[in-house]
């Protein structure tokens, strides 16, 4: 499957496929998710700024979540999903090794509010621009990561574009220039881990998804061979295989959002530390210790992690997010890692400031063979009289594998929206969240968003 076929094959499914009952189930969860932690990513640095740059809104605007601005669809788009990934608290899909419901979510519900869609579209919306980021993320991964790229904002920006053109109207050739004028849009470097521009990629992937939607519904057009050109997206950004014929061919069939899954993050912070937290918690618990019983702890991973994980002494809380010994001294230090972990007050704690350096992460070839990235480590705890504690981790909290209950999901949240929203307002949100598929217009989840 090459060039054209494969960009119709793909456009095709954008436009016309029929997820299943179970697949709409888990897209409501990671709208409820997303949500939540976008309202909680409100406040943040990032967010703000971004919301100084708005253009204005046309009558009646699209609603910047947990704020009282109303922007056009791209701009709105942009906002959340820059709050949206501010906290680093979004959920992760382990194949396409991106944050899938940062961009995806603000797309959707911005397209679905202009075309005033109905909660189930927008569910299969944002279910066909999932099915396409992790079939791409198959094809790519892990070369393209590996080199740099941040797969949240450039396979994010496909599966937005893909979304956004499906609310627009079931046109497969409106989706294919959608999905090739997003290809030339796709951009996103690793090395802004740790700043500000990290969420800012969820944020211009939204936006750029959006737009390519509009443009495309609009008669712009673009090359059939974006994909899968010599000069394509495939080749320019360093994929790990030029062809997408096995990965494309089952589409419709096979769902990723539910033989993949989506990881949901219960720590605000890369997912790289969830595994070694899990395990560090749960040795905490199981053996009582604390950060002046810790002789040095050593921490082995697989060969991604250390590509993210960049900030060994942190010198901001974005940068903590990424750093594993201020994660890990954290979660010794005060028992759980929250969105209050990253307060100056705790960074700048002295029991883990001490504890920091006799930290240790490594690369172990043997940890995480036949498993997806950023799911495994190995975590040894040495203390001061020659006792050693020890544990390996095989996935977190919240991955797939062991999903988050709808009563964690509805904790985290109640916890997240209540940063911006009354407990009131937080409850009625959620309350409409949790009948995503039953709603006949987006616009009734989307003016309780609006700051109260």
């Amino acid at each position: 499957m090459r060039g054209t076929e494969s960009l119709s094959r793909i456009a095709h499914f954008a436009a016309l496929a029929t997820p299943s009952p179970d697949a709409r189930a888990r897209a409501a969860s990671a709208f409820l998710d997303t949500i939540g932690v976008t309202l909680a990513g409100v406040p943040e640095p990032a967010s703000r700024i971004v919301r100084t740059q708005l253009g204005p809104a046309p009558d009646p605007g699209c609603v910047v979540w947990g704020t009282t601005t109303r922007s056009t669809a791209p701009d709105t788009a942009l906002a959340n999903g820059t709050a949206a990934h501010a906290l680093d608290y979004d959920d992760m899909c382990f194949v396409s090794l991106a944050h899938p419901s940062a961009p995806l979510v603000p797309a959707v519900i911005a397209t679905a509010e202009v075309a005033r869609a109905p909660g189930r579209a927008a569910l299969d919306a944002y279910i066909v621009g999932f099915e396409i980021e992790a079939r791409l993320g198959r094809v790519m991964n892990p070369r393209h990561y590996q080199r740099g790229w941040h797969n949240t904002s450039t396979l994010g920006t496909i599966g937005a574009a893909a979304a956004a053109s499906r609310l627009l109207g079931p046109s497969a050739d409106a989706a294919a220039h959608a999905i090739a004028i997003a290809a030339s849009e796709a951009s996103g470097l690793k090395e802004n881990f740790g700043s500000m521009v990290k969420p800012l990629h969820a944020g211009l992937a939204a936006r750029n998804g959006v737009l390519a939607a509009r443009l495309a519904s609009a008669g712009l057009t673009a090359s059939a061979q974006a994909l899968h050109g010599p000069q394509g997206f495939l080749h320019a950004m360093d994929s790990e295989r030029d062809d997408l014929t096995r990965e494309m061919a089952d589409l419709g069939e096979r769902w990723e959002i539910l033989d993949t899954g989506i990881t949901v993050k219960l720590y605000p912070s890369c997912a790289g530390t969830h595994p070694t937290l899990d395990a560090l918690l749960d040795l905490r618990a199981r053996e009582p210790f604390t950060a002046d019983d810790v002789d040095r702890i050593e921490i082995d991973v697989d060969p991604i992690v250390p590509t993210i994980l960049i900030h060994d002494r942190p010198a901001s809380a974005l940068e903590a997010k990424f750093s594993m010994p201020f994660c890990a001294a954290a979660a010794i230090a005060f028992g759980r890692v929250g969105i209050d972990t990253f307060d100056d007050e705790r960074r700048r704690d002295p029991r883990v400031l001490s504890l920091m350096p006799k930290i240790a992460m490594r690369v172990n070839p043997d940890v995480g063979k036949g498993a997806p990235a950023l799911t495994e480590a190995r975590v040894r705890v040495y203390l001061k009289g020659g006792r050693t504690l020890a544990k390996d981790a095989h996935g977190a909290r919240g991955y797939s594998a062991r999903p988050a209950s709808d009563a964690e999901l509805d904790a985290k949240f109640t916890a997240c929206a209540t940063r911006v929203l009354s407990a009131d307002r937080a409850a009625g949100v959620l309350a409409e969240l949790r009948r995503m598929d039953q709603l006949d217009d987006v616009r009734v989840l989307t003016s309780q968003l609006a700051s109260d």
